[in-house]
């Protein structure tokens, strides 16, 4: 099934309101299997409204038009679609039945002749109440082609939408199914790079990278009947993907670090603390903070953290941590000594398991004749203390900060993964 959404109202054409209402509803569809290849935004205009749902309606099975249900003159929606349709309107019995109890328990707002409109519909429409609001919106297939009616306000249209509205559209046709393989320490051009014959040749499941700060996602997605028939063929694309190599010769499966959108390296890692009985800190220097704010954000993060330090000056380095500030004058702020030094008297002087060092340049000035995004992240374990050098280039001051977050967690993941293994 083809959709279209239509979003009725001037107000998102001059920016004043955002239309949240199309990403709901596409990804409300895609669940449904309905593919959505139109949206459009008109405003309050009779003319130009009908030769919207004209268009609409000449190549799309399913025309959804959101808006301009209310009391008012410009809300004309419904009047506009019945008039292309050449039905007029009626008066629908339940919403009419809304209106009488909101104004009967609310004697100070006064009833209008307006107020009526709220609850008329399309004739022969199948009517979707509105749960909480007063405007109904209406279903009916009409010439091979299903209109729905929605009002604007998101708050209305969600309600409608999850508890009428999808029940009403629900067939036995296959449904879209994704999953999202997260990934750290490769960028998406070369990711796009590594899988192009993968997909260039894509059919069903199709693949599709999304970039963010720092790291970048891989969206599968099938059709099918049901998630075991989906999970084989994501399986399959998945394990496909994770044996490719990089240019640098990594596996996608060693950069490969969880999975779904609301996920991220800080809370794999908490989750390997809690799942081993191990606890972190940190010493941070350039991101003041960041990576210990980010773990308490956690709900039972005390059980991983108990403390650490922000250590900005060379002077606080040397008196909070108990290094010879002679040795950090020596080797400069911004080295692999200095990373590893508060990474060691971080766990030291907390007796955390893990304790982490961070240290370099967030810029936009360099500093002792390093330049902006050099960065240095120390570990030190029982075993003992390493540290990595990374270049963070091209990026803002915030987007420094983070990424160093970002590689320090990896660091602390890798460390807990090889020591379960070799548990």
């Amino acid at each position: 099934m083809k959709a279209e959404l239509i979003a009725v109202g001037t107000e998102i054409l001059t920016g004043q309101i955002v239309n949240t209402n199309a990403q709901f509803l596409s990804e409300k569809f895609a669940e449904l299997g309905i593919d959505v290849f139109f949206q459009t935004a008109v405003g309050d205009n009779e003319e130009r409204l009908l030769s919207v749902i004209d268009i609409a309606s000449k190549r799309s099975d399913l025309v959804v038009l959101c808006g301009g249900l209310g009391p008012t003159e410009d809300d004309l929606t419904k009047q506009t679609l019945a008039k292309y349709l050449g039905r007029k309107l009626v008066f629908d019995v339940e919403a009419n039945q809304r209106l009488d109890e909101f104004f009967a328990t609310r004697p100070q707002y006064a009833r209008t002749p307006n107020n009526e409109r709220q609850a008329q519909i399309i004739d022969g429409f199948t009517p979707i109440q509105n749960i909480t609001g007063l405007a109904v919106g209406g279903l009916q297939e009409v010439n091979g082609v299903t209109y729905v009616v929605l009002p604007g306000p998101p708050s209305e249209l969600k309600p409608m939408v999850q508890e009428n509205l999808v029940p009403l559209l629900s067939t036995n046709h296959s449904k879209l199914y994704s999953r999202v393989l997260r990934f750290f320490g490769v960028g998406e051009s070369q990711l796009v790079t590594v899988l192009k014959d993968m997909i260039d040749q894509q059919t069903d499941p199709t693949l599709a990278p999304y970039a963010k700060t720092g790291e970048v996602t891989l969206r599968l997605s099938t059709k099918a009947q049901s998630q075991a028939d989906a999970d084989v063929k994501l399986d399959k694309m998945e394990r496909e993907l994770l044996a490719v190599k990089t240019l640098e010769g990594q596996l996608l499966a060693d950069l490969h670090y969880g999975y779904d959108d609301d996920n991220s390296l800080a809370r794999v890692v908490f989750e390997l603390l809690v799942e081993s009985g191990n606890t972190l800190t940190a010493a941070e220097s350039l991101t003041a903070g960041l990576l210990q704010s980010t773990l308490a954000d956690f709900s039972g993060a005390s059980q991983v953290f108990n403390g650490g330090f922000v250590t900005y000056s060379l002077e606080e380095k040397a008196k909070m941590l108990q290094i010879p500030q002679s040795d950090l004058e020596e080797h400069g702020v911004v080295s692999s000594f200095t990373a590893e030094k508060m990474a060691e008297q971080s766990r030291r002087l907390t007796g955390a398991d893990i304790g982490l060092g961070l240290t370099g340049v967030a810029g936009p000035d360099s500093l002792e004749g390093q330049p902006a995004g050099t960065v240095y992240i120390g570990l030190a374990t029982k075993e003992g203390v390493q540290s990595i050098h990374v270049v963070i280039g091209g990026r803002s001051r915030s987007d420094v900060r983070y990424i160093a977050t970002l590689h320090a967690f990896n660091l602390v993941r890798k460390a807990l993964l090889k020591a379960k293994k070799l548990v």
